[in-house]
C-alpha cells in the first residue's frame, strides 16, 4: 500500500468489505484516533500504529489472515492507561464490541481479540502461531531501531509514565529492561530476529545501564 495513504483511508479500505454501515466505520475511526491522540500518548500513538501497518506492507509473505491482524493492529492499544494492568484485555472487549457488527466470522473475531490480548507480555511463551509471532514481532521492532530513535522511543514511554514518581519507575522499567533481556527469544520470526535481535539487546542494554548509573 502507498505510503502516502492516510491513517483515515486505511481504515476505511480494511474496514468497508466488513461493514455497509459507513457512520459506524467512521465513528469508531474517529474514536480510535482520539484514543491513540489523547495528550497522554507519546509512544502508544498514531505513529505506532502506521508503524505496524507499514510491517504488514513490508512482509507480506509472513501474514497469514491479513484483515484479522490489520485490525487487532488498530485495536491493540486503544485502551491505554499507564497505571492499569488490563489495557490489552479492554482493548480486545472493544475491538470484539465494534467487531459485532461486521461480517467477520465469530471465530476471527476471537482471533482479533486474542492477538491483542498476547500482546500483555511478551516474554511469556508463545504457541505455534504465524500471524501472533509477527504481529508481536511488529510490536517490538522499536526495541532494535537505530539508538537515535530507540531513545526517543524510551523518553516517550517515560512521558505516558510521568504521574509515576522517578524511584518507582526506575525500579519498574530495571524489571521489564532486565526480562527482556532474559528472554531468550524476542523475536519470534527469522525476518525479525536476523536484523532486530542484536541491536534491540544492545540497545536494551544501554538504557538498563543507564538507569543503574543513575537515570536517563
Amino acid at each position: 500500500m502507498a505510503a502516502h495513504t492516510t491513517l483515515a483511508a486505511r481504515w476505511q479500505q480494511l474496514t468497508t468489505p466488513l461493514l455497509a454501515d459507513e457512520a459506524l466505520r467512521t465513528a469508531m475511526y474517529q474514536q480510535l484516533a482520539t484514543a491513540y491522540g489523547a495528550s497522554d500518548r507519546h509512544y502508544h500513538a498514531l505513529p505506532h500504529i502506521r508503524a505496524l501497518l507499514d510491517a504488514v506492507d513490508r512482509y507480506p509473505t509472513l501474514v497469514h489472515d491479513r484483515e484479522v491482524v490489520e485490525l487487532a493492529i488498530w485495536f491493540h492499544d486503544a485502551v491505554y492507561n499507564a497505571r492499569r494492568s488490563d489495557n490489552e484485555t479492554r482493548s480486545a472487549a472493544l475491538a470484539r464490541e465494534f467487531l459485532q457488527h461486521t461480517t467477520l466470522s465469530l471465530a476471527r473475531q476471537q482471533r482479533v481479540a486474542f492477538l491483542i490480548e498476547r500482546t500483555q507480555d511478551h516474554t511469556q511463551p508463545q504457541p505455534a502461531d504465524p500471524d501472533l509471532h509477527f504481529f508481536l514481532d511488529a510490536d517490538l521492532q522499536i526495541l532494535g531501531a537505530p539508538e537515535a530513535d530507540y531513545w526517543q522511543y524510551a523518553r516517550q514511554v517515560r512521558q505516558e509514565y510521568r504521574l509515576i514518581p522517578d524511584f518507582l519507575y526506575r525500579r519498574g522499567r530495571r524489571q521489564v529492561l532486565e526480562k527482556l533481556l532474559h528472554t531468550p527469544q524476542l523475536y519470534h520470526t527469522a525476518a525479525f530476529r536476523e536484523r532486530l535481535d542484536a541491536p534491540a539487546r544492545r540497545n536494551l542494554q544501554a538504557e538498563l545501564k543507564a538507569w543503574e548509573n543513575g537515570g536517563v
